[in-house]
């Protein structure tokens, strides 16, 4: 598909002109922020069997799993909302005594242009995600979809100017060339999301102008299976979370660390709810999405063939590369240096490891870059207390996995490898304003021992500051 209706260059004149609105200060009243995220609403609501079909033809998404892209996004949008006033205000600040009657406060301002860099997994979704709170925070944004979802790119090119005044947001189209045009642009924020290859290369472009960046990227997600567990509910959700999307989920759990004593009766949990959700079949499942690209799934149908041969597939292995399908399958791993856990994988595929406990599980995920999202079933609740203790991740979900994301008002994002910086709900408007200190001074109080020739003494002086 080639993309059309959005341009494909983008000049420091249209930035400048995108900048004008926060600059005169039409984007500061609550007024025009609340308008902005209606329109935003009505884009959503009035064209999602335009917005499911994008994700089919680019995912073959199932339905269910393309709303689950379109109702996070309206959680969001009724978020912030309900809650804009209330980000808005500013915070009174109390000032020394030395500083009386002076009055301090911290205003959140807005950034001014920001340009928005969308993912292909989620393609809609996460797009347009942080652009409730550039709206809410009272910025324009520049949006730049991703040039692998070409149906979703080519809808969201076609929505914004319909919704939105062209001085407010932007649709920029076209490959990591025009990407990295963009992020040699002096805008006032980046927000990337996708994976850390292309991260870096975003926060190296963007260093030239000190333009500050946030970055959502991935990693190697533990999921920690410890006695106590259901082991029904456990592989149930594990089943889930890596055929959601594929396994194409920046926070799926990639690979699953289980003590010996419950591995087999987990694995024959997982083989009996895998039948359960996904039949007798599961590449013939309406459930399961494809593949994006023709290399994403050549990559992962190596990794499985190798296994294959290795005879260490435990549960599933079909693939269909027609219509770039792979069942969720595990397959036995003995150490780190197998290619499984050379990168994250990004797909229906769970290594199997096995540890001996809890702190064996700790030293491995202490070895590697802090993961985005870390997850354990079972245990106690001193082993939960433990690994917050011991550990560092971007987030952690108990008993669980992905379902963290659907919370709008919980922070979402990496630490180290695993991004930088945070949005949704508060944490998104936190990211897209400036806390602007003030401090107001009257004349009628203007104390001489302040100026020279100074009298005060010294030791009088830190008395009074302490």
């Amino acid at each position: 598909m080639v993309l059309a209706n959005a341009a494909t260059t983008f000049t420091d004149t249209d930035l400048d002109r995108l900048r004008q609105p926060v600059l005169k200060g039409i984007t500061r009243p609550e007024a025009w922020r609340r308008e902005q995220l209606q329109r935003l609403r009505e884009l959503v609501t009035q064209h999602e069997p335009e917005i499911l079909e994008a994700l089919r033809h680019d995912l073959a998404k199932p339905g269910l799993e393309g709303m689950a892209e379109v109702v996070t996004l309206l959680q969001e949008l009724k978020l912030a909302e309900r809650r804009l006033r209330a980000w808005m205000r500013p915070r009174r600040i109390r000032v020394p005594l030395m500083q009386r009657p002076g009055r301090a406060e911290v205003i959140r301002e807005p950034l001014g242009c920001v340009l928005l860099i969308g993912p292909w997994n989620l393609p809609f979704g996460l797009t347009l995600w942080p652009l409730v709170s550039a709206l809410a925070a009272g910025n324009t944004a520049v949006i730049k979809p991703s040039e692998h979802a070409p149906a979703t790119a080519e809808l969201i090119a076609q929505l914004v100017p319909e919704h939105f005044a062209d001085d407010v947001v932007q649709v920029v189209n076209g490959d990591g060339a025009v990407a990295a045009q963009l992020v040699r642009q002096r805008f006032d924020h980046i927000f990337f999301t996708g994976g850390g290859t292309i991260g870096a290369k975003v926060l190296e472009g963007a260093a030239a102008n000190l333009t500050p960046v946030t970055l959502e990227l991935g990693g190697k997600n533990p999921a920690i299976v410890l006695p106590g567990a259901d082991l029904s509910v456990t592989a149930r959700r594990l089943v889930w979370g890596k055929g959601f999307n594929a396994g194409q989920a920046c926070i799926a759990p990639d690979h699953l660390l289980v003590q010996p004593d419950v591995r087999e009766s987990l694995l024959q949990a997982i083989a009996e709810e895998r039948l359960k959700l996904y039949g007798s079949d599961p590449l013939e499942s309406e459930s399961l999405a494809s593949l994006i690209h023709d290399r994403h799934y050549g990559r992962l149908e190596a990794l499985l063939k190798q296994a294959e041969s290795d005879g260490r597939v435990l549960l599933g292995g079909e693939f269909d590369p027609v219509r770039r399908r792979i069942a969720p399958t595990l397959i036995d791993v003995q150490n780190d240096e197998d290619p499984l856990m050379a990168d994250e994988l990004f797909g229906p595929l769970l290594p199997v490891l096995e540890i001996a406990n809890l702190n064996e599980a700790v030293q491995r995920i202490q070895k590697q870059d802090k993961p985005l999202a870390l997850y354990l079933f079972g245990g106690s609740d001193s082993d939960q207390d433990h690994l917050l203790r011991t550990t560092s991740s971007g987030g952690v979900c108990f008993n669980d996995v992905v379902m963290q994301f659907g919370v709008p008002d919980l922070p979402f994002g990496g630490v180290g490898a695993s991004g930088m910086g945070a949005h949704h709900g508060e944490a998104g408007f936190r990211t897209f304003s400036h806390e602007r200190s003030v401090l107001r001074r009257p004349f009628w109080l203007d104390l001489p021992q302040r100026y020279p020739p100074y009298t005060l003494k010294p030791e009088t002086f830190r008395r009074l500051l302490s």
